[in-house]
């Protein structure tokens, strides 16, 4: 009788979802025992500086998808690289005006609003499924009969990918629902208001503070869906993954929090509503228009900057603006200043895992010629984790050793970044091109 129970309690283990519990234990376990050993906000990246002498400087894949604004030819300068940068007064200027908003003539807006009809779910039990979730919640109001699983194993083909770029995000919508998506930066409360109104359910991405695998509180990006407020208690009604449905977060808060994305938001909506959409957004509408729009934005959070952290913010986000217009080494000098207010943080508040999330700073060092810098920048972000299941990272190190003649290192990559991402286009197209 005892050895029939025993089997039993190993079949129940080995072939129900207790398993995935369990493995889903040791795994945080594991990592819990990584961080104490190797805080990873310890490591401070400092950037060298200067272009550097290449075996070939490599066109880039036009088969990459990172990011939409990858130039086909080199990047001319805007400006001296030897420049030197004064700590709080660098004024990076874009290359156009941008135009002002219209003036407000629509409808006041009510004080209190909430959409019905999203389909709540949570991201536990699974790894890294904050992305999938909030998709999911996303086009369930929509009428989407799929779910957080669904989207994930398109999304993520390996479970533990520590993040899903919008990109990746309007990817699936167009290829799997039937319904459209626009992303934008630099959005604005007013927007998000007569967005919710109109029913259009907003998707943001945000860094929050929350309680990681060690125990503590710790900077990482966090997907909302927006789909209310209450001006009277000054809060946003958001189907938040992590904590509840329906979950009341402070204007103010929220405004931190969205800042450290430079306040960019994904709407899905079907096709026979983009008249209407298109009306709401306005000039957002044109993509140059809030490229431009988004490097003002950042050039105004530089310049009301009052301590290290909203500095470090400012300025990365303006560094992502300039990548977005293709002013790389504009963009490497913004990121310097960004790292170099970084490095005077408190640890416990370093976003060491920023550059999970936004890669604008490979952009602008490859782009640069700045090669050992990203290098060293894909070095801590590798080693910032126990899963490096980064594959952005592996991508751009490869090319950075590319440039620099280091096919071994090159071939590493591409097969640790394959590894991580089966099928990951950038990787392919390099593997590819250098016949590994």
């Amino acid at each position: 009788m005892a050895v029939v129970t025993i089997v039993l309690i190993l079949s129940i283990g080995l072939f129900t979802p207790v398993r995935s519990r369990l493995s889903f234990q040791v795994e945080k376990l594991k990592n819990r025992l990584y961080y104490l050993s190797n805080p990873p906000g310890k490591e401070v990246f400092v950037p060298v500086g200067g272009a550097q002498e290449t075996v070939t400087l490599p066109a880039p894949a036009e088969t990459l998808v990172i990011m939409p604004v990858e130039p086909t030819e080199p990047v001319v300068p805007t400006m001296d690289l030897t420049t030197v940068v004064a700590a709080s007064t660098a004024t990076i200027m874009p290359t156009a005006t941008v135009t002002p908003l219209p003036t407000e003539t629509m409808v006041p807006l009510p004080p209190t609003f909430n959409l019905t009809g999203v389909k709540y779910e949570d991201q536990h039990g699974v790894w890294n499924y904050c992305a999938p979730t909030n998709l999911s919640m996303a086009l369930t109001y929509w009428g989407w009969d799929g779910d957080r699983i669904k989207a994930g194993k398109w999304l993520k083909p390996m479970d533990k990918d520590k993040n899903v770029m919008f990109y990746e995000m309007e990817q699936f919508v167009s290829q799997n629902t039937g319904l459209r998506s626009i992303v934008r930066r630099g959005g604005t409360p007013t927007l998000l208001k007569r967005l919710i109104v109109s029913g259009f359910p907003v998707l943001i991405e945000k860094g929050a503070f929350m309680q990681e695998v060690n125990g503590n509180l710790s900077w990482m990006g966090h997907y909302n869906l927006m789909t209310g407020y209450d001006d009277a208690s000054q809060e946003w009604i958001v189907q938040d993954s992590y904590y509840q449905a329906n979950f009341r977060i402070k204007y103010e808060k929220i405004d931190l929090e969205w800042r450290s994305f430079n306040y960019e938001f994904m709407v899905v909506y079907p096709g026979d509503r983009e008249a209407e959409l298109y009306s709401i957004l306005g000039p957002y509408t044109n993509e140059q228009w809030t490229k431009e729009n988004a490097f003002k934005m950042a050039d105004e959070q530089v310049a009301s900057a009052k301590d290290a952290e909203s500095y470090f913010y400012a300025y990365f986000n303006r560094g992502s603006a300039q990548v977005d217009l293709n002013d790389f080494y504009g963009a490497a000098q913004s990121y310097d200043m960004a790292y170099q207010f970084y490095a005077e943080l408190e640890q416990a508040i370093r976003p060491y895992r920023i550059i999970w999330y936004q890669t604008g700073p490979y952009y602008a060092y490859y782009y640069s010629g700045r090669y050992q810098d990203l290098i060293n920048l894909a070095d801590i972000a590798i080693a910032s984790t126990n899963e490096p299941f980064l594959e952005e990272s592996y991508y751009w190190r490869a090319k950075a050793n590319q440039a620099l003649g280091s096919f071994k290192l090159v071939e590493e990559d591409v097969n640790n970044c394959l590894n991580v991402h089966p099928g990951f286009i950038p990787c392919e197209a390099l593997k590819a091109e250098l016949g590994i």
